[in-house]
């Protein structure tokens, strides 16, 4: 068990609520989460049925409305369905207007992506390297330029040609060096697969199936890891693991069903989508919300 995260259980600021409300957000890194956006080449349908464009375009208009703009936009994975040039060129129509927001994009890729695709079709993203995996290590935040940033580390789960997700040695030796060169830092951990079962059998069934052992043992040496953050499940779900908190973000598109019956059937539904907002405000204090996309009745104060 590694030592104790300096910081952690920080009590709260002892001014009047007002200020102690604007001094959070003063310090508050916003880290929005998008991920299985699944987007095809315009004009074709996902699963046949689904044109997931419109959903996109619907995820990136909820994310302008947020009343805290997000410091970064980090897409982790199943950016499109196939992994095809076009569908990638797709994709970068629809995050278009993100530039406008000033608000950094980072990729990661899910097992419906293609590395080396990914890295042709966005060359501007200089992050994602040319190694044998796509992973890397960005600081975001108001204060990041001194060192005073949220450091996020995308790990790569994919292995080409299979649906489950993977950890092998090379990946899990490159988090260990890398999170010994943050131990003073707070970092969060992006991931397509998530490391946890959910019970839902046909997704754990390609869900981490190598390196999860490893990976907690990793991130219960390393306390200042504030949150493990992950897609593929296409639902919002939290579980401990590692000494942490471990969750997967809801698709701006279709969700996998929630039966955790041992024979549920592999399904998907379009229940209301969402993303992730993480907000965190010093060592110890990060919080995650759900922010619905959609057009909704409200707001409306609290009287009457």
């Amino acid at each position: 068990m590694g030592a104790p995260w300096k910081g952690a259980g920080r009590p709260a600021l002892e001014a009047d609520a007002a200020a102690q409300r604007g001094g959070f957000l003063a310090v508050t890194t916003f880290l929005a989460q998008i991920t299985d956006m699944h987007i095809r080449e315009p004009g074709q349908l996902a699963y046949g049925r689904l044109d997931t464009a419109p959903y996109l375009r619907a995820a990136v208009q909820a994310l302008a409305a947020l009343r805290q703009r997000p410091h970064a936009l980090v897409l982790t994975g199943d950016l499109v369905d196939k992994g095809s040039a076009a569908e990638y060129a797709h994709l970068a129509d629809l995050l278009a207007p993100v530039q406008a927001l000033s608000v950094p994009v980072y990729l990661m890729p899910g097992n419906h992506d293609d590395r080396d695709q990914l890295r042709r079709s966005f060359p501007e993203h200089r992050y994602l390297g040319a190694g044998e995996f796509l992973q890397y290590v960005v600081e975001i935040g108001a204060n990041a330029e001194n060192g005073g940033g949220l450091c996020l580390v995308a790990l790569d789960t994919v292995q080409q040609g299979d649906s489950a997700g993977h950890l092998c040695a090379k990946r899990l030796q490159w988090l260990r060096s890398t999170l010994a060169g943050l131990r003073d830092r707070a970092v969060v951990l992006a991931m397509h697969h998530p490391p946890f079962e959910t019970l839902i059998g046909h997704m754990d069934e390609i869900g981490l199936v190598e390196g999860a052992g490893e990976l907690a043992e990793i991130l219960a040496a390393h306390r200042n890891v504030e949150r493990v953050i992950c897609g593929h499940l296409h639902r919002s779900i939290f579980a401990a693991f590692g000494g942490t908190v471990a969750c997967t973000a809801p698709s701006p598109a279709h969700q996998v069903c929630l039966d955790l019956a041992p024979d549920a059937a592999q399904a998907w539904t379009l229940e209301p989508p969402g993303f992730h907002v993480h907000a965190w405000s010093g060592p110890g204090c990060l919080v995650t919300h759900e922010a619905a996309i959609g057009s909704f009745d409200g707001p409306h104060a609290f009287t009457g």
